[in-house]
């Protein structure tokens, strides 16, 4: 007697094989069983004719820490057939915390009650999840908790201090170390910085994944640095939303590809993952060079009441500065959109910062960037439109991409629904499968599926999940190929999916004919 039973159902079994027709019964947490076994008997038996089974998606970069830690119910992204979501990308983790980071932070929706990585671990395991959780600790947190906002080098001692504070990361389950290095005090370590702080997980045998110094001029500059980090370091390399930012930039994915394609060759462990989206997304406060935010958001903000200084970033964002190019070049003001000023005044979301400067009657939309930037306490979200469709497919297919939203698992109402999230977090693994399997073809669906499932789960060595095998864990999602689609748009983005008829997470059914349960199955996984 299996509690579910799945009968009927073409089968994908996440290793990229072709889809098979079968069934697959499940026992506790566990796929128990697959084949030809539709006369077993079932304490729920599921018709599945005409449907596609495959394993959960695993969205191998995401932003969910903060909100899942608070709200785990995580319709955002289990309505999209996504059970796992990797946390704390692009340097940012809200782990570990000290006196020093606190005192920085411009505006924490958390309640901080924790100082070790292990102790928010071990808070984490006790909220009530209605997804995975893979904790990854940020390079940026961990020099923000030792040096604070200063871009010196480390002294040996501080060195030795940001070891420690990743090595107990490590030994409480991380599963690597991620940096953002456009971002402060991220972009603050050189590369050499680097290595040494990678090297402590190399005995844990971890992944460095990074958020790579820049996406547009310096882009292959950059990947470079990723790649000499892993070989220095020993460890596996995964760079976050691979793309070629920016108009001047479109068509070097051709470049980025061959480069990477060398370093596997060499022997380098390196792959990648993208979300399926024209604009890329961030806070406002990127688009200035990384001395402006020295001391933190409030000296950034004293820097920007300074006329003198904004004529000195202008001209930074402009021709760029030791070695930093802004993400403007290519892209424009009226290429970026507003959509979300969190507690503060909410009247310029839904516009360009072009449209803003207009209705202000601002010839120079940089003062108008200024003034926002200096005015608005907390982060004002954009999204930024910089990136052409042949590039995206070309990196689609390349056989090392994996599926990441860049996104947050955010949940259906409360206080973590505000503003315009990007699309991608409510449409991105729907859109690989609407858009790029069933309307453009350019990717097989068994490929499409691969990508999202054992692909990452292979990276990150989740040995129990990513494929639909007997003993593995019963994550596992139900869909109408026929019928998946996202309406979710820049400018209405808060819309749920089609098509994804059942999700199950650890064996219990999370979301049934398109609608959350309200089970709370899911699990924070640790690096074993």
């Amino acid at each position: 007697m299996f509690n579910y039973l799945i009968k009927n159902v073409k089968i994908l079994d996440g290793a990229g094989n072709p889809w098979k027709f079968g069934d697959v019964a499940i026992e506790g947490d566990t796929i128990a069983k697959v084949g030809n076994i539709s006369e077993s008997e079932a304490d729920n038996i599921i018709d599945g004719k005409g449907l596609y089974l495959s394993p959960g998606f695993i969205d191998i970069h995401t932003h969910s820490e903060s909100i899942l830690f608070q709200d785990g119910r995580a319709h955002a992204h289990l309505l999209q057939g996504v059970t796992t979501n990797v946390l704390g990308q692009c340097g940012s983790s809200p782990f570990p915390m000290n006196e020093k980071r606190k005192k920085t932070i411009d505006k924490s929706d958390l309640d901080v009650t924790w100082e070790s990585t292990g102790d928010f671990i071990k808070q984490f395991q006790n909220k009530k999840l209605s997804i995975n959780a893979v904790p990854v600790v940020g390079q940026g947190a961990i020099r923000h908790c030792v040096m604070g906002y200063e871009p010196d080098k480390p002294t040996k001692d501080q060195m030795d201090q940001m070891k420690a504070l990743l090595k107990e990361s490590m030994e409480s389950g991380c599963f690597g170390v991620s940096t953002g290095l456009i971002y402060t005090p991220s972009a603050y370590a050189d590369t050499d910085e680097l290595v040494e702080l990678t090297k402590v997980i190399s005995e844990y045998d971890g992944i460095y994944f990074s958020h790579i110094r820049g996406e547009n001029d310096f882009v292959l500059d950059s990947i470079n640095e990723a790649l000499t980090i892993g070989k220095k370091a020993d460890v596996a390399v995964q760079i976050s939303h691979l793309k070629a930012m920016g108009k001047h930039m479109w068509g070097k994915s051709v470049e980025i590809l061959k480069l990477i394609d060398n370093a596997r060759d060499e022997g380098v462990d390196v792959t990648f993952d993208q979300y399926p989206y024209k604009a890329s997304a961030t806070g406002l406060g990127a688009i200035l060079p990384p001395w402006a935010h020295q001391g933190g958001a409030t000296e950034m903000r004293k820097r920007l009441a300074d006329s003198k200084i904004r004529d000195k970033l202008k001209q930074d964002i402009i021709n760029g500065v030791d070695g930093w190019i802004s993400f403007y070049k290519g892209v424009g003001f009226e290429n970026i959109l507003i959509t979300d000023t969190k507690k503060t005044d909410k009247s310029i979301v839904g516009k360009t910062i072009a449209e803003i400067a207009n209705d202000r009657n601002d010839d120079n939309p940089f003062n108008t960037c200024f003034d926002i930037l200096q005015n608005y306490i907390g982060r004002v979200s954009i999204v930024y439109f910089t990136i052409s469709d042949e590039d995206i497919e070309r990196i689609m297919k390349h056989p090392l991409m994996m599926v990441g939203s860049d996104s947050s698992a955010r949940p259906i109402d409360g206080p973590f629904t505000s503003g315009l999230p990007h699309p991608r977090t409510y449409g991105s693994f729907v859109t690989i499968l609407s858009t790029y399997v069933r309307e453009k073809g350019v990717l097989t669906l068994e490929e499409a599926i691969r990508k999202m499932t054992s692909s990452s789960a292979f990276k990150l060595g989740l040995t129990d999940r990513g494929l639909i095998v007997p003993g593995m864990k019963a994550d596992l999602v139900l869909f109408n190929l026929d019928e998946v689609s996202t309406k979710s748009t820049y400018t209405d983005p808060i819309q749920f999916p089609t098509g994804i008829e059942k999700v199950f997470v650890n064996g219990t059914l999370a979301v049934d004919n398109g609608k959350h349960t309200n089970k709370f199955a899911g699990k924070v996984l640790l690096k074993k």
